[in-house]
């Protein structure tokens, strides 16, 4: 009896070893041979009980013939033999041919690929959890969603198609690669072929689309109104304030009282100005200057004192942390505060009294800051100037109080030279702005370009922001161990940092990238080459790119763009909330003498706020992306000049040099040759003409389509020395090292 029982515990042990054999290679057929191999058993009696025991584990369904007398695991009992699943959660990145990379929470590691069939019932933006594959060599993470634990949206705006009997909307957003159904009893009144905003309702389990019902129709594609507010709402950025906002808004008194005025250091005497784009209205910023008795400059930095008349738990205050910026589409605003504060209350209108926050400088005549104060103050601006106005001045022209604009300017242009002689980078990018009709149709582009009188500005901000952040962070600050916010700038990604050289070297330029001060100067070096040439605004924006992204965050690393060891927003709290959370933070502990805040509450508004800025953004760029479409709606057939602006797997992309307007040639149109892909060195090279098209190459292109919904161009490359059309049809060959 106990001779049996030991058979049966070798058995089971051997039985449970070929299971784990197969468990961990669920889709490999093996035979006993290759069992055998595997738990190492070379004697004929051991390869006679594993050959027995897998014809026992197929008679009993546990293993199935691949074919005879190979075996694979039942899928059946996967879960029970098969390896333990490995779960991972993160937020999908969609894209639109369906398949999907989960960006996983943290510094969790790689992004894990997910196949079109494994997306589940998950939608871009969507936080998820993901159940892993196991690992294949060479192979990015891959894995299947299996649960939505959070959906990032609920409504998407989209057109509404009815076609045989069946109703849907098709999402403007390529990143949503599903058509929503709608049955014709939530139709609330929407016809075909219009916008609108489609409510997710339900999706059930076996269905391949998810069904809603339309809660508001928009209007029709391709009117501008209607296409504004469809980036805005695709974003979930509202177009309007609750009534509750600007009731609140309303209530608030115009009249500053007088014994708010007791409170604070009085420059309504002192020369103080504002200077803006021509067609802002709001002004959250104005600079003052007088001479002291000791024959320095005192510099006023002025800040719209928002902190004051928008109290944390208010209406108002709950609705701009939701939104966190203001919005500044092509042809609108979408200010993060009600009008009557932004606009009004707290806008530093000219000879208006106006409650500001300051940062205030004694320097001498080389901008050297010999003393500071930063307090709440009362102003009155004697001037507001257009920056057209002050440049004029700048370049020796005549305006109003010429002599304090050139002090103002003399002054900001050492504390630059300083700046830049301390690391920081010259960054000067150009900003495409449209002319429009009265329909909001673009008819003309212009490139705005940042010149001195906007570096005047810029560099009195530049020391304010610095200066407020250095008061609270650095090691002699009896606050250094309290909760502030930052804004942080990482240094450049290393990969994209290579790509970047590899690009300038095939332009002729070069880097020294061996320390971070020749780095800078080298960047430096390179915006002062290319300036005036055709290359300068893709290098720019190219090295742009491979910059980090700066953040709020309360954990300070410094701002490696501008080279500040401290650094953060406090001089636009009109249109950035983190500027108004640093307002709060200077009173609470500069001028109440109040302890820490949380720093975990504060961490999380920093996450929201970066958020929120960087999805504005987008909304910009969608916004300019689509005036441009528009703008070359009615030019097909004509031609520009442009520059190649990108290579990838599907063609070229060419920017035209007047009006930025981005286009792809596709491979077809590409005439006279096949042409290679030589991704790496960013570049096609025809294969029997050797010709060689490459990123930053001056070209000439016609305008052969515009899909003004999809906010794409295609072009068509000229070159006069072979035929436009080409009998033979290009196709990239993929991948090939020159």
């Amino acid at each position: 009896m106990g001779k049996r029982k030991t058979i049966e515990n070798k058995l089971s042990v051997f039985t449970n070893a070929i299971l784990s054999i197969f468990g961990e290679n669920p889709f490999k057929p093996m035979n006993y041979k290759q069992i055998c191999k595997s738990l190492a058993i070379r004697d004929a009696a051991g390869k006679d009980v594993v050959y027995h025991i897998l014809i026992d584990l197929f008679e009993q369904g546990i293993l199935m013939e691949e074919r005879p007398f190979r075996y694979v695991l039942n899928p059946a009992y996967l879960e029970e033999y098969g390896p333990k699943k490995e779960y991972v959660e993160g937020t999908v990145d969609m894209k639109s041919t369906g398949k999907a990379y989960v960006v996983l929470d943290g510094d969790s590691g790689e992004d894990v690929f997910i196949s079109a069939n494994n997306t589940g019932q998950a939608l871009h933006g969507d936080r998820v959890k993901v159940a892993m594959f196991p690992k294949r060599k060479n192979k990015k993470p891959e894995g299947e969603i299996v649960e939505v634990l959070q959906r990032k949206h609920t409504d998407f705006v989209g057109v509404l198609h009815i076609s045989h009997g069946y109703v849907f909307v098709v999402p403007d957003m390529e990143q949503i690669p599903v058509d929503i159904f709608v049955p014709k009893g939530e139709l609330h009144g929407a016809k075909n072929g219009q916008k609108v905003i489609v409510h997710l309702v339900d999706w059930p389990e076996n269905s391949g689309n998810p069904f809603g019902e339309i809660i508001r129709v928009l209007g029709n594609p391709g009117e501008n109104d209607v296409e504004m507010q469809s980036i805005l709402l695709s974003h979930d950025y509202p177009l309007d304030f609750p009534k509750e906002v600007e009731k609140e808004a309303a209530a608030i008194p115009v009249k500053i009282k007088r014994e708010e005025i007791k409170k604070r250091r009085d420059f309504r005497d002192v020369f103080t100005i504002t200077i803006d784009p021509a067609d802002a209205k709001d002004f959250d910023d104005a600079i003052s200057l007088q001479k002291l008795p000791n024959g320095h400059w005192e510099v006023g930095v002025h800040i719209a004192d928002v902190s004051h008349y928008v109290k944390p738990g208010s209406a108002i205050d709950e609705e701009a942390y939701s939104r966190g910026t203001s919005v500044y589409l092509v042809d609108r605003t979408i200010p993060m505060l009600p009008e009557k504060l932004c606009n009004n209350v707290c806008s530093l209108r000219p000879d208006e009294e106006k409650l500001t926050f300051s940062a205030v400088f004694e320097m001498d005549d080389n901008a050297n800051i010999l003393n500071h104060w930063i307090g709440k103050t009362i102003i009155k601006s004697c001037r507001r100037y257009a920056y057209e106005e002050v440049q004029t001045m700048i370049e020796g022209g005549e305006g109003d109080y010429k002599d304090e604009i050139m002090t103002f300017n003399h002054l900001a242009t050492k504390l630059r030279e300083k700046r830049m002689a301390a690391g920081s980078l010259n960054f000067h990018s150009e900003e495409v702005k449209f002319v429009l009709d009265e329909n909001g149709k673009p008819i003309d582009t212009y490139i705005r370009v940042q010149n001195e009188s906007h570096e005047l500005i810029e560099d009195f901000m530049l020391l304010a922001n610095r200066t407020v952040a250095e008061t609270f962070g650095k090691p002699d600050s009896k606050w250094k161990n309290y909760t502030f916010v930052y804004r942080v700038h990482d240094e450049p990604n290393p990969e994209k940092l290579n790509n970047f050289m590899r690009l300038i070297s095939r332009l002729g330029y070069t880097m020294d990238i061996s320390t971070r001060s020749k780095l800078v100067k080298s960047y430096n070096k390179l915006f002062e080459d290319v300036e005036g040439k055709g290359e300068k605004n893709l290098v720019e924006s190219v090295a742009i790119r491979t910059m980090a992204k700066a953040v709020y965050s309360t954990e300070n690393i410094g701002h490696y763009g501008l080279s500040f060891d401290y650094y953060t927003h406090f001089t636009s709290p009109i249109r950035r909330y983190p500027d108004l959370m640093v307002h709060r933070l200077i009173e609470r502990y500069l001028i109440e003498n109040q302890g820490s805040v949380d720093k975990k509450e504060f961490d999380e508004y920093c996450v929201h706020t970066s958020e929120m800025e960087k999805q504005a953004e987008e909304m910009e760029r969608q916004s300019v992306k689509y005036k441009q479409a528009e703008y070359l709606q009615d030019k097909i057939g004509q031609v520009f000049d442009g520059l190649i602006s990108g290579v990838s797997k599907w063609g070229l992309y060419v920017e035209l040099k007047d009006s930025k307007c981005e286009g792809l040639v596709r491979y077809d149109d590409l005439p006279g040759d096949y042409y290679y892909l030589d991704e790496d060195n960013f570049r096609v090279i025809g294969q029997e003409s050797g010709r060689v098209l490459q990123l930053g190459d001056e070209v000439t292109v016609m305008v052969k389509d515009v899909n003004l919904l999809k906010r794409q161009m295609d072009f068509e490359l000229i070159m006069k020395d072979v035929p436009r059309k080409s009998n033979r049809r290009n196709k990239p060959y993929g991948r090939k090292k020159y």
